[in-house]
């Protein structure tokens, strides 16, 4: 007959926490917390008048669908990876490293749409938050296709699968951030322009 170890009275069992998962949602938070600082920053000196309209580039738009895109081949990769289907985890991480890499272009000529504009980082406040509020963007996605090609490295390694979900689950709920977080900048930028 099978013996199970008692658990004396009294007794709490304790729960671990994966330490690179605490420490990247450690990051998550610090970049949080310097975003909403910056966007606190751009509210106070627009208030302080003399603000003008921007015409935001119409790349903005592209951008955001591809950041969308992008979370949803990232989500069919980890869906993937729960049935260990390695076709599609590779299909999912690869569709999503593109997409990646055409939302960075996409920044980067969209800043050239902003120059056309007279709009430059250094002058008018109001343009240099539109640098520093994409250009800090664009760094922490670097960041995210750097961690998604160790992934996708990984997947062709046959290291991601069912039995082993923790570095993309961390790439999953990184690139969900970094997703929401360019969405909540557009939204701001618009809303406050």
């Amino acid at each position: 007959m099978e013996r199970h170890a008692e658990i004396p009275l009294g007794t709490v069992r304790v729960r671990s926490v994966n330490p690179k998962k605490f420490a990247m949602w450690l990051f998550i938070i610090t970049v949080a917390m310097l975003f909403a600082a910056l966007t606190s920053a751009y509210l106070v000196k627009q208030s302080e008048g003399n603000w003008p309209e921007i015409v935001f580039p119409s790349l903005f738009n592209t951008t955001s669908v591809l950041i969308v895109l992008s979370s949803i081949s990232l989500h069919f990769a980890y869906i993937a990876a729960k049935r260990n289907n390695l076709l599609q985890i590779r299909i999912g991480l690869a569709v999503t490293t593109v997409l990646a890499i055409s939302f960075l272009v996409g920044q980067y000529l969209s800043w050239g749409q902003l120059i056309s504009q007279d709009v430059f980082f250094v002058g008018h406040p109001a343009g240099s938050f539109i640098y520093v509020f994409t250009g800090l963007h664009a760094v922490h996605l670097i960041g995210g296709i750097i961690f998604l090609a160790i992934v996708l490295y990984n997947a062709f390694n046959y290291k991601v699968h069912s039995k082993s979900l923790n570095q993309l689950e961390m790439c999953v709920t990184y690139w969900h951030f970094l997703g929401g977080l360019w969405l909540y900048l557009y939204l701001f930028l618009v809303l406050n322009n």
